[in-house]
């Protein structure tokens, strides 16, 4: 399984932006009944979870980007969706998505740059 995240950019303080994450290569079986993530790595820090989705659609997130932060699942497409609104400086961070439990390698990343 390869995972590609897209849709970071540079965005100013207040402004919205959607990452994708897509599952190649994934198996209906490997996708569908797990729990998937959003985390974030800052430079020098641990990755972090910041937004969770079960396979029933139960969504939980990081108290750092509660209300601003949406995730979402197409299991037909193997594709995680992260939302992102109000960005705030501090959410720089290059993003990625996997399973939380069973983790695959991690993908690339897509860098997400909040300034003004």
């Amino acid at each position: 399984v390869q995972l590609v995240e897209s849709g970071g950019g540079l965005v100013q303080p207040g402004e919205s932006l959607g990452l994708t994450c897509k599952a190649s290569r994934a198996i209906t079986s490997s996708f569908s009944p797990y729990t998937m993530a959003w985390y974030r790595r800052v430079p020098g820090k641990e990755r972090e979870s910041i937004a969770t989705i079960t396979n029933r659609g139960v969504t939980d997130y990081a108290d750092s980007v509660k209300g601003r932060f949406t995730i979402s699942r197409d299991n037909n497409r193997k594709t995680v969706y992260l939302h992102m609104s109000n960005l705030k400086p501090e959410d720089t961070a290059v993003y990625y998505c996997n399973r939380v439990e069973d983790i695959w390698d991690w993908g690339q990343g897509t860098q997400v740059t909040v300034s003004s």
